[in-house]
């Protein structure tokens, strides 16, 4: 019986033969064509004429003509959740695709295209606290003269080094491909008077996924597709930039930095050369399992560059807990606070709090990866009158499906801006939700007119509030 070839096995055969995201970016950030879309025009009956050389995907060898009867990966269209499998001949790259080409139905309202915007927002592409170079060392441990903290932290880091894979391993990676699947939801709004739950969270949540390239020094691209709503963001060394339906592409303030999404898991030389200046400041135990903690804070330098205008960031705390047992980092606190000053009123502040924990580690050539993991996402705005107070709650689950390594072809012109880049960046305390006849809102408009020129477009008449969204 013939057999059809999956998207994994599609997958392997195009990164042989080069695939990389610069040949979908050749246009526009609104492309059609992408890592993830470009893998669409497949034919489904497509079979390898040659034998093609075999690809390390989470730990397991097969050669590329060798495919099983894919299985769909993803919500069926009949009603069926992810875990119900079926067989079919397009597999996750159809489900994907249909992520991506569906058209919202009657029944979805602005409430949720309003949560959908702040989710991919929010949790689509954030960034990590401060600039590290994959080119930098990391510290000898050294124990005179240096801090019982400090040289508390290098020691632990050390042995993170060690548990995922070792220093030598880890610098023989060039570059870097990872693939997934994520869940988000907006689960709880507060306010002064009343608490709104997301009480069917099956029916709510937001399924899709995203692809993620990694080179040497310091480039990344990552295309996250939710909902029918697609985030582009990138690095090519020396600004990040990023493109929404909503805001078009911008680069963002501040110095370079790495993705957040790359430190949950996937990529543990950043991640400890993220935590080199970090502290060792005690133990907690996450999941019954005794860690050790580890707190980075941005320095004043990074977060006046990241800063605008009325828009300040008073602080970024980054937390990593360790765990004592196995060395792995399993968890990781990300917490920074926004304050926006309106002419002649009251200051505004946003603060912005990610929880993600990290689970199912596998070697992949020897490196650790997480596998799966969930984020916890909480907004806070206060200031002003105690009763225009909110917390908003947002979640996300995610699983890796593949990861390869040192991938043929993958070259600097793939992280290259797209061509319709705007002249000029957009600040994060920008993007964070506010009332639209708020004075903070209305400083801000001043400020940046050509961003409240975009933001007027979106959802005004949503129960008078327009979600702007995080970078």
């Amino acid at each position: 019986m013939e057999r059809k070839q999956g998207f994994f096995s599609a997958l392997k055969e195009e990164v042989v033969r080069g695939l990389s995201p610069a040949r979908s970016r050749s246009k526009s950030p609104a492309r059609s064509g992408s890592p993830i879309s470009g893998l669409f025009s497949r034919k489904k009956n497509h079979h390898v004429a040659n034998p093609e050389p075999l690809i390390v995907r989470s730990g397991s060898l097969r050669p590329v003509g060798e495919t099983l009867t894919p299985l769909m990966e993803g919500p069926d269209p009949d009603g069926g959740e992810v875990g119900d499998s079926k067989r079919s001949g397009s597999g996750l790259g159809q489900w994907m695709k249909g992520q991506l080409s569906r058209t919202p139905s009657v029944a979805s309202n602005a409430y949720r295209r309003s949560d959908l915007r702040l989710l991919l927002g929010v949790m689509g592409a954030p960034l990590a606290p401060v600039h590290v170079s994959t080119n930098d060392p990391l510290p000898h441990l050294s124990i005179k003269d240096t801090p019982i903290e400090t040289s508390s932290a290098q020691y632990i880091l050390q042995q993170y080094t060690a548990a995922s894979g070792g220093q030598k391993l880890q610098n023989s990676i060039r570059n870097a491909y990872a693939m997934g699947k994520v869940k988000m939801l907006a689960s709880e709004f507060e306010t002064a008077t009343r608490v709104v739950k997301n009480r069917n969270v099956a029916r709510a949540a937001e399924s899709g996924g995203f692809v993620l390239w990694q080179m040497n020094p310091d480039m990344w691209y990552v295309e996250l597709a939710v909902g029918g709503s697609k985030v582009h963001a990138g690095c090519n060394g020396k600004l990040v930039w990023r493109h929404t339906p909503w805001l078009g592409a911008h680069t963002a303030k501040g110095p370079v930095r790495p993705l957040r999404r790359a430190l949950q898991g996937l990529d543990p030389r950043t991640t400890a050369s993220m935590f080199a200046n970090a502290r060792c400041i005690g133990e907690k135990k996450i999941n019954g399992e005794d860690c050790f903690i580890l707190k980075l804070c941005a320095d004043p330098q990074t977060l006046k560059a990241r800063s605008e205008g009325p828009a300040e960031i008073i602080r970024h705390v980054l937390f990593g807990y360790f765990s004592q047992k196995t060395g792995l980092l399993v968890h990781m606190e990300d917490s920074h606070l926004n304050r926006i000053q309106s002419n002649g009123g009251d200051a505004v502040y946003w603060e912005t709090t990610i929880n993600s924990f990290l689970d199912d580690y596998r070697p992949v050539e020897g490196i650790m990866i997480a596998h799966s993991g969930r984020s916890v996402v909480t907004l806070f705005r206060f200031g002003e009158m105690a009763m225009s107070h909110t917390k908003t709650r947002m979640e996300e689950a995610w699983t890796i499906e593949e990861v390869a390594f040192n991938v043929p072809g993958l070259s600097v012109d793939c992280f290259i801006p797209p061509a319709d880049l705007r002249s000029g960046s957009i600040s994060e305390a920008c993007e964070l939700p506010q009332d639209e006849r708020g004075k903070s809102a209305i400083a801000l408009a001043a400020h940046r007119a050509k961003i409240a020129a975009l933001e007027k477009a979106h959802d005004s008449s949503i129960d008078n509030m327009v979600w702007k969204v995080e970078v």
